[in-house]
C-alpha cells in the first residue's frame, strides 16, 4: 500500500484531479449522451421514476457517494417514496416494489456487476419480459449513463457538500 491513498480519506480527495475540469470535452460529451439515454428512454416507456431507481441502486452498488447524493434527491423529486428508498438495498426481500420496479432494479445490478453470471442472465431474460425490449434496453442505458459517471466522480473524489432535511445547501 506504500504510495497509495485510501480513496475514503479526505487527502486522497483533496489530492485527485477532477476529470471533469481536467478535460472538460470529454464531460460535455458523457453530459450529451446522458441527456440523449435519459430522452430515448423516455419515449421508450421507461418512467422517471424507474430511471432514478437504476441511478440510485447502481451508485450503492458502485460506492459513489456524490452520485447516490445527487440521485437520492432527485428521486424524492420524481415523486418515489422514503421508504423506497430506504429499502432499496434489500429490494428482493420486500413487497415494496411494482414488478417493473424490480425489473429496473435487477438490471441495474446486473449492468453494474460484470461479468453477467447465469443468474443475472437470468434477472436480465426477467426484466425483458416484464419490460418490453425497448424498455429494457432503454434501461440498460441509464445503467451504463450512470456507471459512467459513478466512475468519473469516484476517480475524482468528487465531494458531498452537506445539507439540511430539506435538501439546501448548509454553508
Amino acid at each position: 500500500m506504500d504510495g497509495y491513498l485510501d480513496s475514503s480519506s479526505p487527502r486522497a480527495r483533496s489530492t485527485r484531479p477532477f476529470l471533469d475540469k481536467v478535460i472538460p470535452e470529454a464531460w460535455q460529451a458523457a453530459a450529451a449522451l446522458s441527456t440523449v439515454i435519459r430522452e430515448a428512454a423516455a419515449q421508450r416507456g421507461l418512467s422517471t421514476q424507474e430511471s432514478e431507481l437504476i441511478k440510485v441502486r447502481t451508485s450503492q452498488i458502485n460506492g459513489c457517494a456524490f452520485c447516490l447524493d445527487l440521485h437520492s434527491r432527485e428521486a424524492r423529486q420524481a415523486g418515489i417514496p422514503q421508504q423506497k428508498l430506504d429499502l432499496l438495498p434489500a429490494w428482493r426481500a420486500t413487497e415494496a416494489f411494482t414488478e417493473r420496479e424490480r425489473a429496473a432494479l435487477a438490471v441495474a445490478e446486473a449492468s453494474t456487476v460484470l461479468p453477467l453470471d447465469e443468474k443475472s442472465a437470468a434477472d436480465l431474460s426477467g426484466a425483458r419480459s416484464t419490460l418490453g425490449q425497448e424498455a429494457f434496453v432503454a434501461a440498460e442505458w441509464v445503467a451504463v449513463a450512470i456507471n459512467t459517471f459513478n466512475r468519473i466522480s469516484i476517480l475524482s473524489g468528487h465531494p458531498v457538500r452537506p445539507r439540511d432535511i430539506a435538501g439546501k445547501l448548509v454553508r
